[in-house]
C-alpha cells in the first residue's frame, strides 16, 4: 500500500466507520436489555463441561453454575491441588472434578468416557474451552518449542476437546464456547505465540459456527424422535440449535494472575552472544518494565468475563462475540480490524516502547 494514500483513506474511513460502530454499539446495548429480560436456561438436569477450572475464569464460572443447578463437569490440570479441592468444598454434589489435560488425547479420552457414564437426563449442553496460558517475549527470543507449547495448549487443546464431545452437545443442541482474548486480532510487541494461538482458535470457531447451522433442520428431522425430551423451549414455544461463542477479553491479567513474572535477567540469561548485540540489556530491561506496567493497568475483576460465559451457556440467544473491553476502548477495538494495514501498523508507533525500542536496539 502506497503511503501517500492513507490520509484520504482516513478521511473516507473515519466517518464511515465511526457512524457503523456507533449503530452496532447501541444496537448490541438495546439486544443486551432485551436479552436481560429473558429468562436465563434452568440448568436443571443439563451438564456443562468447562476445562480449566484450577483457578480464574473457569473456577468461578464453575461455581456459578452450580449455583444455577447444571451438573458441572470441572476438567482440572490438578485434580488434588488447592484449586480442585477449593473448587469441591465450595460446590454441591452436582459438581464433579475431571483429571484434564487438554494437551492429552487419553485424558480427554477418558474424561469423555466419565461424561457419558454420569451425563443428566438432558445431556450434556455445553463445552466451555477455558483452559488456556499465555507468555510474552520477542519473537527472536523464543524457539519453535515456544511456539509449539503455546499452541498445543491454546489450539490444539481445544479442538482435542470440541471433537471429542462434539457429538454430545450437538445431540442436546447445546453451545460451545471458546476463550479467546483482542490479541487474536489486535497484533502488538511480544505477544506473537499468544496471538497466533488465539487466532487460530477463532478461526476454528467460526468455522464451526458455519458448519453447525446446516444442522438447525437436519439435527431436527433425524434426532427429535430420540432427544425431543432434551431440547429447551424458549418464550415463543421454538427450539434452540447449536450456538458457538466466542469470549474476548482485553486486559485481565490483575483479575487472573495468568501472566507470569519474568526478569531481564531471566531474559537475558537465554539469548545467544549474536542477540545480546541486537538487544541489549537496557532494552530488555525496558521492556520487562513496560510489560509489568501493562500487566498493573489492567482490570482487576474478572465478573465481567464471567458474566458474559455465563450468558454464552445460559441465554436464549447467546452473541456470538463477546468483546470485553472499557466503553471507552470499545470504539477503537470495533473499528481496529477496518484500518488499512499501513495504518493500523502506524498505530504502535504512539507507544512508549516503539521510540525505546528505535533509540535502544544495536546500542552498547
Amino acid at each position: 500500500m502506497n503511503i501517500s494514500f492513507i490520509p484520504a483513506q482516513i478521511a473516507y474511513l473515519v466517518p464511515v466507520l465511526t457512524f457503523l460502530i456507533l449503530a452496532k454499539l447501541l444496537s448490541n446495548r438495546n439486544i443486551l436489555r432485551r436479552r436481560r429480560r429473558r429468562p436465563m436456561l434452568d440448568g436443571s438436569g443439563y451438564g456443562v463441561l468447562i476445562t480449566g477450572c484450577d483457578s480464574g475464569f473457569g473456577h468461578q464460572l464453575a461455581l456459578r453454575l452450580d449455583r444455577r443447578g447444571f451438573v458441572v463437569f470441572a476438567g482440572c490440570l490438578f485434580p488434588d491441588g488447592t484449586g480442585a479441592t477449593n473448587l469441591a468444598q465450595s460446590s454441591s454434589s452436582n459438581l464433579k472434578i475431571l483429571k484434564l489435560d487438554v494437551t492429552s488425547d487419553e485424558q480427554v479420552q477418558h474424561a469423555k468416557m466419565m461424561v457419558q457414564e454420569q451425563l443428566p437426563e438432558k445431556g450434556l449442553w455445553a463445552v466451555v474451552n477455558n483452559a488456556g496460558v499465555t507468555d510474552w517475549a520477542e519473537i527472536e527470543w523464543s524457539t519453535t518449542e515456544d511456539f509449539q507449547s503455546m499452541l498445543d495448549i491454546n489450539l490444539m487443546g481445544c479442538i482435542r476437546t470440541t471433537i471429542a464431545f462434539l457429538p454430545l452437545v450437538r445431540a442436546a443442541k447445546g453451545r460451545m464456547v471458546f476463550m479467546s482474548s483482542i490479541l487474536a486480532f489486535f497484533y502488538c510487541l511480544n505477544m506473537s505465540a499468544y496471538s497466533v494461538s488465539k487466532r487460530g482458535l477463532e478461526a476454528f470457531a467460526d468455522c464451526l459456527r458455519v458448519e453447525m447451522a446446516s444442522f438447525g433442520v437436519k439435527v431436527r428431522k433425524s434426532l427429535e424422535a430420540h432427544f425431543n425430551h432434551f431440547l429447551p423451549i424458549t418464550e415463543s414455544g421454538s427450539e434452540l440449535f447449536f450456538q458457538v461463542s466466542i469470549v474476548q477479553p482485553g486486559n485481565f491479567g490483575p483479575a487472573t494472575s495468568i501472566v507470569k513474572p519474568k526478569t531481564a535477567q531471566d531474559i537475558w540469561n537465554k539469548l545467544n552472544e549474536q542477540q545480546k548485540k541486537t538487544f541489549n540489556l537496557q532494552y530488555v530491561e525496558q521492556v520487562v518494565g513496560y510489560v509489568a506496567a501493562m500487566h498493573r493497568s489492567g482490570f482487576k475483576d474478572a465478573n465481567v468475563v464471567v458474566d458474559a460465559m455465563l450468558h454464552a451457556v445460559t441465554s436464549e440467544q447467546p452473541k456470538p462475540r463477546y468483546l470485553l473491553v472499557s466503553f471507552i476502548d470499545m470504539f477503537f477495538f470495533k473499528m481496529f480490524p477496518f484500518l488499512p494495514t499501513g495504518l493500523s501498523d502506524a498505530v504502535f508507533s504512539l507507544s512508549s516502547m516503539y521510540t525505546q525500542r528505535e533509540t535502544t536496539l544495536y546500542a552498547e
